[in-house]
């Protein structure tokens, strides 16, 4: 097996689909690790915190962005005190955030409460602690028409330096797809596809509504999912085609990407679905 491909674990995770309040944990509403993933690099942690409440967590082998999904904080962090204006919503623009290195240990505080992801990537290089301001995070739409969506790329591979993690934001219009064409990032391809894990955080604007995300095979015995989503719902993306994710009409959707991989380079490079050509990623 090539050594740019991670072999097989040995216990693969029990679904690809975890819907909201399966994938908690100890303090966490979402706590997706490598080990719970049957994988190497990527985690996701989405804790909430009442009005005046701390969370306190070390970030061990992995680096971390704190990033509010409600709510404001502060992190507390290498001698530093990194203080996040926040957001009310996902839904109402970008916001701030903080960057945990590895071998740190953290503070979480809030006074008026709110819900945080924390997104992470065991990683080797221990980079300074820093704050990520909402003024600099690069917006783009992608795709146009029934497939245009807006980016966030707040920690994506040309933005914010990371040892292994990119993350990015993604709103999708009611009605519209995204994740599309179908893309996949599972062989080492230099200058043309890397190899990264990844995972969709699901939020929906509006009570009770709903989304579908895709997984086709690449490979056989790939990963393949055809999930309804739902509010705080997450899917894990170890190989595959991904996308569609489609969007319910009348209903905004969010999903926070978190990747990470056992490539030399920190690059985000995929593969389309020869079967799909129109459009944009």
């Amino acid at each position: 097996m090539s050594p740019d491909r991670p072999a097989p674990s040995a216990a693969p995770p029990r679904s690809l689909h975890l819907p909201a309040g399966t994938a908690a944990h100890g303090p966490y509403t979402v706590d997706i690790d490598p080990g719970r993933a049957g994988w190497t690099y990527s985690a996701l942690r989405v804790l909430t915190l009442g009005p005046g409440e701390t969370h306190a967590f070390d970030s061990g082998e992995g680096e971390w962005v704190v990033l509010p999904l409600a709510g404001a904080c502060s992190v507390r962090v290498d001698g530093e005190i990194l203080e996040l204006r926040g957001r009310a919503s996902v839904f109402d623009g970008v916001t701030d955030f903080a960057y945990v290195p590895r071998d740190a240990h953290a503070q979480i505080a809030s006074g008026a409460g709110g819900r945080f992801a924390l997104a992470g990537a065991k990683c080797e290089r221990r980079l300074p602690a820093r704050y990520g301001p909402a003024p600099e995070v690069p917006v783009e739409t992608r795709g146009s028409g029934d497939r245009a969506r807006r980016v966030r790329n707040f920690a994506s591979a040309d933005a914010f330096a990371c040892d292994r993690l990119i993350a990015v934001e993604v709103v999708t219009p009611g009605g519209n797809w995204s994740s599309y064409p179908p893309h996949k990032h599972d062989e080492h391809r230099p200058g043309a596809e890397s190899v990264l894990e990844e995972i969709y955080y699901y939020e929906i604007a509006g009570p009770g509504a709903l989304a579908y995300q895709r997984i086709s095979p690449s490979r056989p015995g790939g990963a393949d999912l055809l999930a309804e989503v739902r509010d705080g719902d997450a899917v894990l993306v170890p190989d595959g085609w991904h996308g569609p994710s489609i969007a319910q009409p009348g209903h905004d959707l969010y999903y926070l990407n978190v990747m990470a991989g056992p490539g030399p380079e920190r690059e985000w490079k995929i593969c389309f679905h020869p079967d799909h050509t129109e459009g944009y990623a």
